[in-house]
């Protein structure tokens, strides 16, 4: 699966774009039929109800009434995308994520960013920065911000607490980040000067402003909704198939799927247009994470077997002789499975591997909760695949006309800024 998203638009690119859902389709049945082939039906129906009913529709619910509220939110007028302009509205977009989420900020910001610099020749950096730093690492100061957090919340760990304790290295981070794009950017912007002013798509404009003001109040319910269902504890579930679909989960996906309505209905039809609004990216993300959901399925139950399983060589690896725990390799084992598998899962398999009890986590293993919650969320950044939001904000940026680098050219912009900086955050929080 993860193998036809890298290299099909690549060697297939009209095929894919116009069969991409079949081809996921046929991957998660590749391991479908089998699995019903050979296993009781019993576990069959617990596993999909989890991987699907449990996991994959909350999410898919959750991102799309994010997109579709933040769509219906427009900046007007045409800012020219500087240096100066473009680092602001990344800084500003990564202290956003961690209010309204990762999507929330990013599907508010790419388009006004995307604008403003539609009349450079050099515009690329720019998306990749901006899935960088909004569509991941700024979502690490709440539960709001990320997913792996907010499994986190549910499972006992205090709102706050990511606030306080991983503030040190999410401002480290984007602050080397930061002041890296502003030079590369500096330097593009020079060699742009004969191309700006002779191809600028977007018409300038008087002054700027908001329009879809009511998008902002429906995100304040999204946020609320969210805030419920790790706060209200009725206790009260629905069994399906062995598994307990609380009630709270039920309330809060209800609640976001009619946030979501009243977006389309009270926001004007010629403000999504103006806004370049269209299904594309969240059509796209959802037929292919349902099928990573389905086939992350028995890479999950190898990670969940610990030492007993597959991937016991790799647990070895995070914890030491006399059972300490190794936080630089809990931020790194967790940061590179969160960079290929769902990030959320893999944050709750190493959650339990140091222990699973929040007190604890909280307490005397903080350091280490702080080393898996930034490596689930950090190096989501690594790959398209590893945060949903990636995904989505390459195809929008892709339908703004930007020629966004292939699935292992984008990697080559991880791994030749991210790692390094994910090094020296290694060096300075995690060594001990």
């Amino acid at each position: 699966m993860l193998l036809s998203i890298a290299l099909l638009p690549l060697l297939a690119s009209h095929f894919w774009h116009h069969h991409f859902g079949k081809v996921a389709t046929f991957w998660a049945l590749a391991f479908f039929v089998p699995f019903i082939a050979t296993h009781a039906s019993g576990i069959v129906a617990s596993e999909m109800t989890h991987a699907i009913l449990l996991d994959y529709v909350p999410f898919v619910i959750l991102l799309t009434a994010l997109f579709t509220i933040a769509g219906g939110i427009l900046v007007t007028g045409n800012l020219h995308g500087s240096p100066r302009l473009n680092t602001a509205l990344l800084a500003i977009g990564t202290l956003l994520a961690s209010v309204i989420g990762t999507t929330g900020a990013s599907m508010v910001l790419i388009r006004p960013l995307l604008r403003a610099n539609d009349g450079r020749r050099h515009n690329v950096h720019v998306v990749v920065f901006f899935i960088f730093l909004v569509s991941n690492i700024g979502g690490s100061l709440t539960p709001l911000g990320d997913p792996p957090l907010f499994l986190g919340y549910l499972r006992g760990v205090d709102f706050f607490w990511t606030t306080a304790h991983m503030l040190p290295e999410m401002v480290f981070a984007a602050l080397v980040l930061l002041v890296l794009f502003w030079f590369l950017d500096s330097y593009l912007y020079k060699g742009d000067t004969d191309f700006r002013g002779v191809s600028d798509p977007t018409p300038d404009t008087p002054k700027m402003g908001i329009s879809g003001r009511i998008n902002f109040a429906l995100l304040a319910v999204v946020i609320g909704a969210v805030l419920m269902s790790g706060s209200w504890k009725p206790e009260i579930s629905v069994p399906v198939f062995g598994l307990h679909w609380e009630v709270q989960n039920i309330v809060r996906d209800l609640i976001l799927i009619a946030a979501a309505i009243a977006s389309l209905i009270l926001t004007p039809d010629s403000l999504r247009k103006e806004n370049g609004f269209e299904w594309g990216p969240m059509l796209e993300v959802g037929k292919l994470f349902a099928a990573i959901f389905i086939t992350i399925i028995p890479v999950i139950a190898m990670l969940k077997a610990a030492e007993n399983g597959a991937f016991a060589p790799l647990v070895a690896l995070v914890t030491s002789p006399d059972g300490a725990p190794i936080n630089a390799m809990y931020f790194w084992m967790t940061g590179i499975l969160s960079s290929f598998l769902d990030n959320a899962p893999t944050y709750l398999v190493f959650f339990n591997l140091a222990g699973g009890d929040p007190v604890e986590l909280m307490g005397p293993l903080a350091r280490t909760l702080v080393a898996i919650s930034c490596g689930a969320v950090f190096m989501g950044a690594n790959s398209y695949i590893g945060n949903a939001p990636n995904f989505m904000v390459k195809a929008i940026a892709e339908s703004a006309g930007v020629k966004m680098p292939s699935f292992f050219g984008y990697m080559a912009w991880s791994v030749g800024i991210l790692v390094p900086v994910f090094i020296l955050v290694t060096l300075v929080f995690f060594r001990s």
